[in-house]
Formats: structure tokens, sequence, C-alpha cells
């Protein structure tokens, strides 16, 4: 695909300056747009790297002049600014969809609303004890694209996702993805609808093609009802904890 020469990322944190940093590498001009501070670590990162920045605001006529935005997984699709670019027609995607974009490496993503953070680590682990290359990203606190700007590109990579995360997907795939759980969390975010929450979770399948693979909690009621509700072209694996002696 044609990369986008003029990037604005809406978030200065992890995944923000993550973003920056590999949107920079790729030849895009970038800026860096936060509305409320950013961290002063993050600050000297983006200085250090000769990358844009404002904070306490968003300069909208600088926002919606972007080719492509990365915002935030802490941004909802909601907000008004957002909303103009999407109006407009301005790509608006999230880290873990730009930087996806740029690795060969086999994705495993795990999402969930409970155990998600013990499941990528112990995935993580049994992994490099099995002598494969991995790398641990995402919600975990580790960005994706900071790893990829790094020069890191392993044979996998472990990506913890959130369900806001998973919101701003157009073309992640993962070849292997799980569903844990799926429990009432976040639904100020989904105006308090649960089948929209559970919603979001199943777009880890979403890409998914006939060669992957999907594993689920089978007898998780929120689970069932999501995936009785979108087509799965991946090999499923559905699990029961009714095996567990």
């Amino acid at each position: 695909m044609t990369q986008a020469t003029n990037i604005v990322i809406l978030g200065g944190g992890e995944s923000g300056v993550g973003a920056a940093l590999l949107a920079q590498q790729q030849g895009a001009k970038v800026f860096v747009s936060d509305r409320g501070a950013i961290a002063e670590r993050y600050r000297a990162e983006l200085e250090a790297a000769g990358i844009a920045y404002e904070m306490g605001q968003h300069t909208q006529a600088r926002v919606l002049a972007a080719d492509e935005v990365i915002k935030s997984p802490g941004i909802p699709e909601r907000v008004p600014l957002v909303q103009k670019l999407l109006a407009q027609g301005t790509p608006v995607i999230g880290e873990i969809e730009y930087a996806a974009r740029f690795t060969d490496a086999r994705l495993i993503g795990i999402t969930g609303s409970n155990g998600k953070t013990t499941t990528v680590y112990l995935t993580h682990h049994l992994l490099q004890a099995g002598g494969l290359d991995a790398a641990l990203v995402g919600n975990v606190g580790v960005s994706f694209a900071r790893t990829i700007a790094e020069g890191r590109q392993p044979e996998f990579f472990v990506i913890e996702l959130s369900s806001f995360q998973l919101d701003s997907i157009v073309a992640f795939r993962p070849h292997f993805a799980a569903i844990l759980n799926i429990t009432p969390d976040h639904l100020d975010r989904y105006a308090h609808q649960m089948d929209s929450y559970i919603a979001s979770k199943l777009r880890i399948t979403m890409n998914q093609q006939a060669d992957d693979h999907f594993w689920y909690l089978q007898e998780d009621p929120n689970v069932a009802s999501g995936r009785a509700k979108v087509s799965i072209r991946a090999i499923e694996h559905p699990l029961s904890t009714a095996a567990v002696d």
C-alpha cells in the first residue's frame, strides 16, 4: 500500500511515541498532538528525534491536514475531532494497525477482560523456552511500533490487545488469536452496551484467514454470544474448563 507522507499522532504516550518513531523511520513527516501533558521522557525522545509535538491542545488545522492519523487507544472514535477526520475521509487507525504493516513476523494476539497479561507473559516465555525468537508487545506496556523501529524483527510477536486497541484495527491479522473471557468492563466507552463491548473483542478474528487459528472459551456466555454473530474463517479451537482436573 502507498504510505502516508504526513502523519499526525494523537496522544504522546508509549504507543503514540512508538508510532511517531516508526513513522519517521518510514520517511513520513510526523507531528504528535496531545491534549494533555506529555511525560518528560517522551518529550526528550521526540526532541532527540526532531519530531514536532504540542501539548495541552489539538491544533485542528494541523491535525485535519494529515494524510493519516494514528490515535491513542484511549481516544474514542466519538470525540468531535476524530469525527471530523472521518467525515473528511482521513484514515484514523491505531498503533497496532500501523506497526503490523512493517513486519513479516507471525502475530499472536491475545485479548480478554481478565488474565490476558498473565497469558501473554506465559506464551512469550514458552516460545522462548522452546528456542523460538519472540517479542512481547502491546497493552502489556511495550509499544509494538517502537519495537519494530528499534530494528527488532523476531519470528513471533506476542501482542496483548485491549478492546480499545481492537477498535482501531483495519487490516491487522493475527495468525494466532485468543479470547480468554469477556466480562463487563469499560462499558462507558461502549455507551453501556454489553453487545458493543463483546463485538469489539471479536474484532480480533475479523481478518483471520483459513490457515490461521482461533482459541476461545466456549462456555463463556459472552464469548459464545459474540462468536455466534460473526463469520470465523480461522481454524477454531474451542476450550473448556471442564477438561481441567
